[in-house]
């Protein structure tokens, strides 16, 4: 037992790790409409901030932005879905203890939650609640693996029945995978044709606005790129 529990832990810590690098903004596709007023405008610069940061203190500014962007167009699900992105990505940063980490997530909760009743994109939604399940998990691998890593499956599952074409569904799906152990039916190889199918899934997503949730590309590239990597050294 305290085998499996130590493996469960380092499964999650390697999660964690891959969640710590900053997001690479991907160019909005020629389809995508440009931001129309003042409004959008700004938010497109705070999000294009918030994708290509991993500075825990940008993050925080990051947040605050979002934040009163929200409260400028209180009926916007947007700011609230991208102050919970940040909040997220900046526990997976930081290097506070876990009671300050479940303080920041319980933040990203409430901006979800509420993200959700102004009637955000439920699949979006959902892979960010997944995301920040494996930051709540990542905070204590050994005490909470068998509670959050479901909640995570779970939550990837419904984001994919609600939007089959939601790509970041499949990268959480595949990353969720690939830090499995084997003996659970985990791992690199287990988790590689999952990768091969988000590559897919996002070479055909488009989003529905300049605004919308258009990230989480580039780490299913980056991750295909290393396996190609490692096939060539052992050839």
């Amino acid at each position: 037992m305290k085998t499996t529990l130590l493996t469960l832990a380092l499964a999650a810590a390697s999660f964690a790790a891959l969640a710590q690098q900053p997001a690479a903004p991907k160019a909005a596709p020629v389809a995508a409409a440009a931001p129309a007023d003042a409004y959008d405008t700004l938010l497109a610069g705070a999000i294009a901030e918030l994708m290509s940061t991993g500075d825990p203190a940008v993050l925080r500014a990051s947040a605050a932005k979002m934040e009163r962007a929200a409260a400028v167009k209180p009926q916007d699900w947007l700011p609230r879905y991208y102050r919970a992105y940040a909040l997220i990505i900046q526990v997976f940063q930081s290097k506070e203890d876990g009671d300050a980490k479940d303080q920041l997530l319980d933040q990203a909760e409430k901006a979800l939650a509420q993200a959700r009743q102004l009637g955000g994109d439920e699949s979006e939604v959902l892979v960010l609640q997944a995301y920040l399940y494996q930051a709540r998990l990542g905070i204590s691998p050994m005490l909470r693996s068998m509670k959050y890593s479901g909640l995570v499956e779970e939550a990837v599952a419904k984001a994919k029945t609600l939007n089959p074409a939601n790509p970041r569904a499949y990268l959480v799906a595949a990353n969720n995978v690939y830090y499995t152990p084997a003996m659970f039916g985990g791992g690199a190889e287990a988790a590689r044709p999952l990768y091969q199918e988000a590559r897919a899934r996002f070479a055909a997503f488009r989003p529905a606005s300049a605004l919308a949730p258009n990230w989480g590309e580039w780490q299913v590239l980056g991750r295909l790129k290393k396996y190609e990597t490692t096939t060539a050294a052992a050839k």
